[in-house]
């Protein structure tokens, strides 16, 4: 299975921290936040990485090169301009990701999630992984009725931006700037998701003070294999 890093964004809600480092590239525990991603992805047996970047995207090249030093091939999908969301990102990164499911995992999380326990072909045409909802966002994103999710108003989790997608998902979409919510709530209605909920660490590293919170976490209980 390949994978996808979302890494294009500004994170413009990082402030100062952001003007002149991308968002990936911030330190947590020590090293680049990316660089946590990638060396569970290894583990967990993925060794094609696809990274699409945008704002300041010619640092996280240089930093992370081909993938060698992490034993993984990396590709990069460029995106001109201002990025292209969620949607758009993965839609214009699709020729790389090929034609079987592909996992994708945001950036700015932390979490010690084993990206083995996945689906590697989801029943329908996404597999999303749900997690308690943190309290800068109460009210969730989708609920879960066993393994399907459906865009209920009550008992709802958060999208914890790890799933598996199947390329059909965005079969018929234009490459432009689009989000992925409506895409995947579209496809909910239709039964065609599936999810799991994980209630193990998981933060989503949104503010300075989120990064500095889950930088504590890790050097209290660093992150396995």
């Amino acid at each position: 299975m390949r994978a996808m890093l979302l890494a294009a964004g500004r994170g413009e809600r990082m402030g100062a921290l952001t003007a002149t480092t991308p968002k990936p590239l911030l330190d947590l525990a020590g090293r680049p936040l990316i660089e946590h991603h990638l060396e569970r992805l290894r583990s967990a047996g993925i060794t094609e990485v696809v990274i699409n970047v945008s704002y300041l995207g010619d640092q996280i090249e240089a930093r992370l090169g081909d993938g060698g030093r992490f034993d993984l091939a990396i590709r990069y999908s460029r995106e001109p301009g201002a990025a292209l969301e969620t949607g758009g990102g993965i839609r214009r990164a699709l020729s790389l990701l090929g034609d079987a499911p592909f996992l994708v995992v945001n950036s700015d999380v932390c979490t010690d999630f084993d990206f083995r326990t996945l689906p590697a072909r989801p029943a329908g045409l996404a597999h999303l992984v749900l997690v308690p909802n943190p309290d800068h966002h109460p009210r969730g994103d989708f609920a879960l009725h066993g393994d399907r999710v459906s865009t209920d108003e009550t008992s709802r989790h958060t999208f914890s931006g790890i799933a598996i997608y199947r390329p059909v998902l965005f079969d018929g979409i234009a490459e432009e700037r689009f989000p992925l919510a409506p895409l995947l709530r579209a496809a909910c209605a239709r039964g065609q998701v599936t999810g799991q909920l994980y209630r193990g660490r998981w933060i989503d590293v949104g503010t300075p003070e989120r990064l500095l919170r889950a930088g504590h976490a890790v050097l209290d209980q660093p992150l396995g294999g």
